[in-house]
């Protein structure tokens, strides 16, 4: 009998997270202070981020122990499991073996709990009171909601109006968690009344929530700090307890993954994914291809600029070096909002740069197409970020049966789509269409960044 699903015990549970950064042939230029431009300290950074999370962020060390009080909670839903997508290969009649991460059996409903409990955590024995943060989709909004319950922090989310609209549902799910959300652009803050006096209809998007967050955070006092869900190191960290587990489970399904894959957003759960299967690329001489997948209307690592850019809209996080479409580009409303970030992080721009992962840009009905082939294949309704990923993963099952040759492929289904429903009801109805995105509109975004990196 096929065995189609590989489970880890608890007890198998990795007890460390994989800090890349330990193993990168070249580390990532340090992020900037926006006042001075240069290497921003760590005394300034815990201004806005709580200490452990900003030491975790300047770490070298090439694994950090999880908390025990964080691993006990991860045991609520982890270990995950990885699944042989048997039917899925059956409908594509693909000599290539499929493969699925499922992050999506979180109470939250996606990965992103992975670093929201450990963010709650650290802030909470710091003593902080009160967090600010942002979300796109609203999967890490509902997720750091859930883990402020677990440590009696309070919690305001700036959302993305757009997503506001289109995702009700993750809204009521972060009311239902104890969370105060605030569709962005919004009149609470500086930055969300100026972009609201030149665009009143403005959509929004993660980059004007993270700048609304952070004037919030800096605000509100020494008992607050901000956190986001993905981008910034500790927080990729915090994701890579997913490919530490997958690495076991492709072991024991006797199987070695030709293809690792995962959407790309800002970079979390590709992270968690990807980087320990580069890790052994680069350190046990594997040739594991690993591959971020974002959308066409957002193409910041295929089509953006490698520079330093700020994290937000207005400008008041540091400045990171990375592959960028510049903080000021403004992504068309496509329905996954949690991919609608101008901005690929320190270290997967680093790794892109240097050759170790690639990365596909793909339109949205393609992804909307692969996502409904996974539904009536598999049983589950994928979030539509995680459709960018099955949709690489269909472009590679083909390409094997066209070369006749057999491939391992192991993707992340990131998060379901249970919440996300509104989106299939439009693709079902012919509303969605794909954006194309002129090379003008690209560049008038990059060119007024200041040119740091010659």
């Amino acid at each position: 009998m096929k065995t189609k699903k590989f489970l880890l015990s608890e007890s198998q549970m990795p007890t460390a997270w994989y800090n890349i950064v330990a193993d990168m042939p070249n580390k990532p230029l340090p992020a900037l202070d926006p006042r001075t431009k240069k290497p921003i300290t760590a005394e300034a950074m815990s201004q806005i981020f709580g200490e452990e999370l900003v030491k975790q962020e300047l770490s070298t060390e090439r694994f950090i122990e999880i908390p025990e009080q964080v691993q006990d909670l991860y045991k609520i839903w982890r270990p995950t499991p990885v699944v042989r997508a048997y039917n899925l290969e059956r409908m594509l009649d693909t000599p290539a073996k499929i493969y699925f991460k499922n992050e999506g059996t979180s109470p939250a409903g996606s990965h992103k709990p992975n670093t929201a409990i450990p963010q709650a955590y650290y802030n909470a024995k710091q003593g902080i009171k009160y967090l600010a943060t942002e979300t796109g989709g609203g999967q890490w909004g509902s997720a750091i909601a859930l883990a402020c319950q677990y440590f009696n922090i309070d919690l305001r989310v700036y959302m993305v109006k757009v997503s506001c609209q289109q995702k009700p549902y993750r809204k009521l799910l972060m009311n239902a968690w104890g969370a105060n959300v605030i569709p962005s652009p919004s009149d609470t803050t500086q930055a969300g009344r100026d972009i609201l006096a030149a665009d009143p209809e403005c959509s929004g998007n993660l980059g004007i929530a993270i700048s609304e967050a952070v004037e919030s955070a800096l605000a509100h006092g020494e008992d607050t700090r901000y956190c986001l869900g993905s981008v910034m190191n500790h927080v990729l960290l915090h994701q890579t307890i997913i490919g530490e587990e997958a690495i076991r489970q492709m072991e024991m399904a006797g199987d070695e993954p030709d293809v690792v894959i995962g959407c790309f957003g800002g970079g979390s759960n590709f992270a968690g994914i990807g980087f320990p299967f580069i890790r052994r690329n680069l350190c046990e001489g594997k040739k594991t291809r690993v591959i971020a997948v974002e959308p066409a209307s957002c193409p910041k690592l295929t089509r953006g600029e490698f520079q330093y850019d700020f994290g937000d809209t207005v400008g008041l996080t540091p400045m990171m070096p990375m592959y960028t479409l510049g903080h000021t580009f403004q992504p068309a409303n496509i329905h996954a909002g949690g991919l609608r970030y101008h901005g690929a992080g320190s270290i997967v721009s680093q790794l892109y740069k240097d050759g170790l992962m690639e990365a596909v840009a793909i339109p949205q009905l393609e992804t909307f197409s692969a996502g409904m082939m996974f539904a009536n294949s598999e049983g589950i309704i994928p979030a539509p970020e995680s459709c960018h990923a099955i949709a690489l993963a269909v472009r590679e099952a083909k390409k094997a049966k066209e070369e006749g040759k057999e491939k391992t492929i192991l993707f992340n289904l990131s998060g379901n789509g249970m919440i996300d429903l509104y989106a299939f009801e439009q693709y079902f109805n012919n509303k969605l269409q794909d954006h194309e995105l002129p090379e003008s509109e690209i560049r008038r975004a990059i060119d007024e960044l200041d040119k740091i990196i010659k």
